[in-house]
């Protein structure tokens, strides 16, 4: 059998390159490889995400531009009268998330948010992460009433 120039080319180039993979050069394993696409949040990662998110009082400015989804953001401009991300109208005197759930099949993680208000009385909610969101952020609340 005969091989025209252009197919023996061909060959020699696939068996080149299963007989000699091509090995990263120092400079590119060094090099920042980009966004994780099929990382998916863990329970813990969720838990210290919400916990620093909170904080102590409820979030920054700055972290309710950059932590919070488009869609949580759309939801507090039709809700004028509340603090979609706190559920309620003002700041709580302490904020203490507990321990997130992930769900994998349903793409999802959460974990009940407590707040504490002056007067002694203490409100619930959930806060939900998507886990395959990049970076991680804040998708959605469900306020308890």
């Amino acid at each position: 059998m005969t091989l025209t120039p252009h197919r023996s080319g061909a060959l020699l180039l696939a068996l080149s390159a299963a007989l000699f993979p091509v090995l990263p050069s120092p400079a590119a394993a060094s090099a920042d490889p980009g966004p994780l696409r099929h990382h998916r949040h863990t329970a813990e990662e969720i838990t210290r995400f919400l916990t620093t998110f909170y904080g102590k009082h409820g979030p920054t400015e700055q972290d309710r531009a950059l932590r919070v989804s488009q869609q949580l953001k759309t939801k507090q401009e039709h809700t004028r009268d509340s603090d979609v991300v706190l559920c309620s109208v003002s700041a709580p005197r302490e904020i203490e998330v507990g321990p997130a759930t992930v769900a994998p099949s349903a793409g999802v993680g959460w974990a009940t948010v407590t707040t504490s208000w002056d007067s002694g009385a203490t409100d619930t909610f959930t806060a939900y992460v998507r886990l395959d969101s990049l970076p991680i952020q804040l998708d959605d609340v469900i306020c308890a009433g």
